[in-house]
């Protein structure tokens, strides 16, 4: 029996010992506390029974207090324990825009004493933390966040778009603002420039330019808010970022019109000022704009996530909420409908859409008995399955748990691009007043040389630095994710791209993993229930084979004492009181039996007390797209290795059927591994794809970890990144999307230092004013964004 009690204002259900008591009523928190007995006091109490059971979305306000971060119920909805015991949790950093914003922030969180890590994408604005509950309270994070000038919130898809249009509602205003005063600025420009060719008493030129003045006033402080206050906490926290480029340029822009105005020296720089705050502002916006719709590519995943089910429950439909649905409960999946939890059908028929996940674009027919995986689509089929995990460790849920953790870990060239954006502005602004200097004393006016050390401040763009990798990598990762490629980490793009060499385990990997017995040779009379009985405690393909062929002559199951797995080599158990094993050429050579292991295809040995009675010979053809992929990795310039347990005959057949050179059979898990050691020290980066309890240990110890989806849990724990199809072209792909995503990093971070190498130089020798300034640093941004899109051309056949 569930402890889960519904809040009774937004319906949300916790359990009970986690929720706020209120004599007969229970709170999630104490926002949805404060809006009932709001509501209540207004007489409005009406308003639950128009809303009935729907489940309300909590009121936002309730995170202004950062204590709230500590209650039980935030605790129960956003935190979770990772396996070292640390307590993690996804936040929203408001206020972020460019990489001094995310070192900052990162920088202030990792000097607290019980902060493990503190990563922030800046795509998404997300950051990841990871401290220890018992020394630091997540209040208390919050805290510092916001006393260094930014607001965090937590991570939920639910609320994410609410805050990002209210994000946006914010800059369509100061836009608008900004772009109607600029449009009058320039006619009366306009009328300042005629005047300059066709003549203009000084009275008249003041007159316009307090008409200009007036107008450049809003535009500078309050569309142009953003920029200073971004500036004031990068004074306050000594760090130098790109709003106090743009703040001090418009700033000293508008001072020194003001001076011109007031002591009637000339022509006014307002126009400046109101395009230098427009464009910028108009760049991020579109900035905003274009980093979301990536974003929206990996959490749109999200969104596959149904809120509710169907569960039979004493012979009744039901709905239930899908984090209450436990291991072994009935599920009903009607047509066109999602499947939230794997498991296996036990009644019903039908096709289901896996195009979602594994990137099938045919549908798969499931009947009775079959494994279904969450987030699928049922296209005509009426099932009911029981289900084999519950929510916190379903696919799809494992799936948006990865997708989301994975920007947290930088590439190592991110960190570099990090560490240039860190002293950048900084350098820029000293460039500028050297260059205001020099001018001044060369010899040129005082407004002269004032402009042209503006122009060096505006047009200096970190901000196309900061977006070079983030943006590039997130494209990355979300093609990969629509393909059925799962990087667990970005960084792991990037030593993907370095790799020199492909080691592939052939059973389940190269091949279809499912070896059926095509001979088979009886020494003596045996009772095959023995055999059949063993090798049904195996989840080995080779003993799955001989068990489908012993199956089909109606065996019976007898149960087995002392069973025990042999990794590489088979299983043994104890049946009255004798020993009965089953397994490879080099088991029953352990145990000190002969055999003859000559045999053209795969060999599996059954032995019973001491006495070989019966070998099966199997074959495991390859996967359909095996020979062409691996021929595709390797015109990538990847060395392909096959690393085997099975005996050097059937290892070479199948290599040879594939077009692989390399191959190395008859080893043990740990002869795996060192194999792959000894490929490091010969300076290879080294990936390795495999599906078994017998690669984990490779797949740890190379320097990328690839699992077929249909693998073992273990072998998708360990490694880096799963092919969800199980597909060896999906491995191609990989390859494919990682080398492109990396050269689109690097082509990013030359055009952003290949453009400031060459225009801050031109902005320094007088050649650019600051209004192209402004457009050139807002157009270097967008042209960054704009060449990671790229990354998406060859990809378009899914």
């Amino acid at each position: 029996m569930s402890d889960k009690v519904g809040c009774t204002h937004c319906h949300l259900e916790f359990n009970k010992d986690v929720m706020i008591v209120d004599g007969e009523k229970y709170f999630c928190c104490k926002g949805c506390q404060g809006v009932y007995h709001l509501l209540k006091d207004q007489g409005l109490e009406n308003f639950y029974d128009k809303v009935g059971n729907t489940a309300l979305t909590p009121p936002t306000k309730q995170y202004e207090d950062s204590a709230n971060f500590n209650s039980p119920a935030f605790y129960d909805k956003f935190v979770t324990v990772n396996d070292d015991g640390f307590s993690e949790v996804s936040l929203i950093i408001e206020g972020i825009h460019c990489a001094a914003c995310v070192w900052l922030n990162e920088k202030a969180l990792h000097k607290m004493e019980g902060v493990i890590s503190a990563d922030i994408n800046y795509t998404n604005n997300k950051a990841k933390i990871v401290w220890a509950d018992d020394v630091l309270k997540l209040s208390s994070i919050i805290d510092m966040i916001r006393a260094i000038g930014y607001n965090a919130f937590p991570y939920d898809a639910t609320l994410q778009e609410v805050r990002a249009n209210k994000e946006r509602q914010d800059y369509y205003l100061r836009m608008a603002v900004a772009i109607f005063a600029t449009m009058n600025v320039m006619w009366i420009a306009v009328a300042q420039y005629a005047g300059y060719f066709t003549g203009i008493t000084q009275d008249i030129k003041t007159i316009l330019n307090i008409a200009e003045g007036f107008l450049a006033t809003p535009v500078l402080f309050y569309s142009g808010w953003i920029f200073f206050r971004g500036a004031y906490f990068g004074i306050k926290t000594k760090a130098v970022n790109m709003d106090i480029l743009v703040a001090t340029g418009a700033t000293l822009t508008y001072l020194y019109s003001i001076y011109i105005t007031i002591f009637e020296r000339g022509e006014a720089y307002f126009d400046s000022v109101t395009m230098i705050i427009t464009f910028v502002l108009i760049g991020k916006f579109l900035e905003i704009l274009s980093k979301k719709s990536v974003a929206d590519t990996l959490d749109i995943m999200s969104n596959h996530i149904p809120s509710s089910i169907k569960v039979i429950e004493e012979g009744k439909i039901v709905s239930k909420n899908i984090n209450d649905v436990q291991v072994a409960d009935i599920i009903v999946v009607g047509s066109g409908e999602r499947v939230a939890l794997d498991g296996e059908v036990v009644s019903g028929e039908g096709n289901f859409d896996e195009s979602n996940l594994t990137g099938e674009s045919e549908p798969i027919y499931k009947q009775s008995g079959d494994k279904i995986i969450s987030g699928t689509i049922s296209i005509d089929a009426d099932i009911k399955y029981k289900a084999t995990k519950d929510f916190a460790h379903s696919t799809l849920s494992n799936l948006v748990s990865l997708l989301e953790g994975a920007m947290s870990k930088k590439p190592r060239i991110q960190q570099l691009a990090n560490t240039l954006s860190e002293y950048f502005s900084a350098i820029i602004l000293i460039l500028a007043f050297v260059t205001f200097i020099v001018w001044w004393f060369w010899p040129h006016s005082f407004e002269t040389s004032f402009m042209v050390g503006i122009s060096v401040v505006i047009i200096a763009c970190p901000c196309a630095l900061a977006l070079a990798t983030p943006v590039a990598t997130l494209v990355g990762l979300g093609i990969a994710s629509k393909r059925g490629i799962l990087f667990k980490q970005a960084a792991q793009l990037e030593t993907m791209a370095k790799a020199t060499t492909l080691v592939l385990d052939k059973t389940g990997t190269i091949t279809q993993g499912r070896p059926k017995v095509v001979k088979e040779h009886v020494h003596s009379e045996f009772e095959k229930s023995f055999l059949y009985s063993l090798v049904q405690n195996s989840k080995h393909p080779v003993a799955k084979g001989v068990s489908e062929f012993i199956y089909e002559e109606n065996i019976d199951h007898i149960e087995l004492d002392s069973v025990k797995q042999i990794p590489a080599l088979g299983i043994s158990a104890i049946l009255n009181g004798k020993k009965v094993i089953g397994g490879n050429a080099k088991l029953m050579q352990r145990e000190g039996l002969e055999v003859d292991a000559k045999g053209e295809y795969s060999e599996f040995y059954f032995a019973y007390d001491g006495v070989v009675v019966a070998k099966y010979e199997l074959f495991d053809v390859p996967r359909d797209d095996a020979k062409e992929s691996i021929k595709a990795i390797k015109a990538q310039g990847i060395e392909v290795i096959m690393l085997t347990g099975d005996h050097k005959r059937s290892a070479l057949k199948i290599a040879e059927d594939v077009g692989i050179d390399t191959v190395e059979s008859e080893l043990t898990p740990e002869g795996k591994s060192s194999y792959i050691d000894a490929l490091h020290k010969n300076g290879k980066v080294v990936v390795m794809a495999g599906d078994g309890v017998n690669d984990i240990l490779a797949l740890a110890t190379s320097d990328i970890g690839i699992a077929m989806g249909n693998g073992s849990d273990i072998a998708i724990d360990v490694s880096d990144v799963v092919l969800l199809n199980d597909s060896l072209k999906s491995l191609n792909d990989a390859f494919k999307v990682s080398k492109k995503t990396y050269f689109m990093i690097k082509q990013n971070l030359a055009i952003s230092l290949l453009y400031n190498a060459i225009t801050i130089p031109l902005a320094m020798a007088g050649y650019i004013i600051p209004l192209i300034a402004a457009i050139s640093m807002s157009f270097s941004s967008l042209l960054v964004v704009g060449n990671s899109m790229r990354i998406r051309f060859g990809f378009r056949d899914k």
